[in-house]
């Protein structure tokens, strides 16, 4: 071998790390003990065996203080103190190569980049301010487990995400969150939370170009017989598209956007229809599920309402996979077909043992809905804004108008027969919002800007909701949030709905992430074509102030083709977390509306 070649294959081994170090210096140890020892032993004297020297000589090796007791022959002594100094470096070597060794470990682990050993966990790809109400309802979601685990993989340090989390979350009980730094569209970096094994997977929303990207990442890997569903949410809904080619039948990718926007224009005419859709979509309470009822099969839908005692039923989803939100009460139902409905947990869901008492003297007789113009105020600007227009186009009677008043001026119209004007002003001037005469609305939006980041948007908001009180503007106000805790500053403003669109899609991913299927629900109820959810009034129903149960209200609302899931109490309408509302309750427990209260229906209009 060349010495050249020796030269470089030398160079290989010790750029192989610290274990290759370690190895040289037990070499060079050899080396030296065995130096010592063939020198030493012919003047060893009474010292014994060559066996006994080397075993001398590596004790001075690894302990300069063993020599202070030698004597003998001087060279002995001398080859003593020889191989004493040669260990000093020797092990002084070896202390700096394991320290260094043992400082890149720990620095890797701080990374974040060991594998998650892990099944059935829940993976989080990415890394938004949605990620806080993620794990906060997947935490809740998974209380009746005894090991959950919940692994989150970010292009950012390990540590400060464990400390932001901890921060924002606090303790998470019996799920424990392990977090790994990667890219999450780099293959090697999804192999560190082990998604194969994974139940679920979330991509966070975030930057639309990247999502897909991780999208594309996880189409291409190796997958298990049985792969855990994807839930994406997109920001742009021209993306929309992309990323569900990006990710295939087995992704379900939702549009963040046109959800958010779809929610502000149906809270703006229903009020308290936010805090319905964030008792429904979270895990602390009552959710919504599907379950198989055999024998239910052969009877109608409008016999399933009555048919449980802990649950509310809203729907069916047919044998085919397609969904059915409030059918016609004589709608059959088949075998193989399943029923949606609302319930406290799965394991509670129990079909009553008698038929409920009904107390017809109560329910009051359907009217006639009057369908009148309205006035409709937009303030502020976004990119939601034009989703806004279009979605209200959809509700809104030939003669109804839609004032814009904000940073920007554009005029679209949202339907034939809406006239729509608008006006650049400060939505935060007092002056400003008296020229506009916001008492002459019916309803009036107040959108977050986008020019300004989450918390000062927010912030402009409640200047522009405080004034709207000050002037005592008796229209109908729903506000957008970026911040749920804002929310409950906002409280003193007394708008009759916030909308935090974030919030609201993070707890539909976490819906759609532990039952896919729902996905087909949800976009039935978000929708405008079909049934919605309605807040009436009470007393439209059944006589208010006297006491009735909810099956009689059940009834009431099945006469006029629609399903009763809930009421709202108009005195505890501000009151978190609730706001009044009351999801899937007790069917034959006395109940007493009140004038102002409203009841929960699915309705067509």
């Amino acid at each position: 071998m060349s010495r050249e070649r020796l030269r470089y294959w030398f160079d290989n081994t010790m750029s192989k790390g610290t274990p290759a170090l370690i190895g040289w210096l037990a070499v060079a140890s050899a080396l030296l003990i065995a130096f010592v020892t063939v020198l030493a032993y012919p003047f060893s004297g009474e010292h014994g065996s060559a066996l006994k020297i080397a075993w001398m000589s590596l004790l001075r090796t690894l302990d300069p203080g063993t020599m202070g007791g030698d004597d003998g022959n001087e060279f002995f002594v001398f080859m003593m103190l020889f191989v004493t100094i040669g260990g000093l470096f020797i092990v002084s070597a070896l202390v700096g190569v394991l320290t260094t060794g043992l400082e890149a470990k720990l620095d890797g682990l701080r990374k974040g980049r060991s594998r998650v050993v892990e099944e059935g966990h829940t993976v989080l790809l990415g890394w938004s301010d949605d990620i806080f109400a993620i794990i906060s309802e997947l935490v809740t979601a998974k209380e009746s487990e005894k090991r959950s685990v919940i692994a989150v993989l970010a292009d950012r340090d390990k540590v400060e995400m464990e400390e932001d989390l901890r921060a924002r979350l606090g303790d998470t009980g019996r799920t424990r969150i392990v977090c790994r730094t990667g890219d999450p569209s780099e293959r090697s970096a999804l192999d560190s939370v082990s998604p194969g094994a994974a139940s679920s997977i979330l991509v966070l929303p975030a930057d639309d170009s990247q999502l897909i990207k991780t999208l594309l990442a996880l189409g291409n890997r190796q997958w298990p017989a049985t792969r855990p569903p994807v839930v994406a949410a997109v920001t742009d809904s021209g993306n929309l598209g992309a990323a569900r080619i990006a990710g295939g039948e087995h992704v379900e990718v939702v549009d963040s956007e046109e959800i958010a926007a779809r929610l502000v224009v149906q809270s703006c005419r229903q009020s308290g229809l936010s805090a319905v859709y964030s008792d429904l979509l979270d895990f602390d309470g009552d959710e919504i599920y599907i379950r198989s009822e055999p024998s239910l099969a052969g009877r109608t839908y409008g016999d399933a309402l009555l048919a449980y005692a802990t649950a509310a039923p809203l729907g069916l989803r047919r044998q085919d996979g397609t969904v059915e939100i409030n059918p016609p009460s004589s709608t059959l139902i088949r075998p193989g077909d399943q029923v949606i409905l609302i319930a406290a947990d799965d394991s509670e869901i129990r079909l009553a043992t008698s038929a409920p008492a009904i107390r017809h003297d109560a329910i009051r007789e359907p009217g006639v809905a009057k369908v009148s113009p309205s006035r409709t105020l937009i303030l502020g600007s976004n990119i939601r804004r034009a989703r806004i227009l279009r979605e209200l186009g959809h509700y809104l009677p030939a003669g109804s108008e839609i004032h814009l008043a904000g940073p920007e001026s554009d005029e679209a119209a949202p339907a034939p027969g809406v006239l729509v004007t608008s006006k650049e002003c400060d939505t935060t001037s007092r002056t400003a919002l008296e020229s506009l005469g916001v008492r002459t609305y019916d309803h009036v939006i107040v959108l977050s800007d986008d020019a300004y980041e989450a918390q000062k948007a927010d912030a402009r908001t409640l200047v522009t909701l405080l004034h709207l009180r000050d002037m005592k503007a008796g229209s109908a106000i729903v506000s957008e949030m970026n911040d749920e805790r804002n929310r409950l500053l906002a409280q003193v403003a007394e708008a009759d709905d916030f909308v935090v669109g974030g919030k609201l899609v993070s707890l539909l991913l976490t819906q759609l992430a532990e039952n896919r299927h729902l996905a087909q629900v949800f976009d039935q109820l978000f929708s405008h074509l079909g049934s919605e959810i309605y807040l009436k009034p009470a007393g439209d129903y059944v006589a208010t102030g006297v006491p009735v149960n909810f099956v009689t209200v059940i009834e009431a609302a099945r006469s006029r083709g629609e399903t009763a899931i809930g009421y709202r109490r108009a005195g505890d309408s501000g009151t978190p977390p609730r706001y009044g509302v009351r999801l899937n309750p007790g069917k034959e427990a006395p109940l007493t509306l009140e004038p102002g209260d409203r009841v929960i229906v699915l309705s067509e209009s």
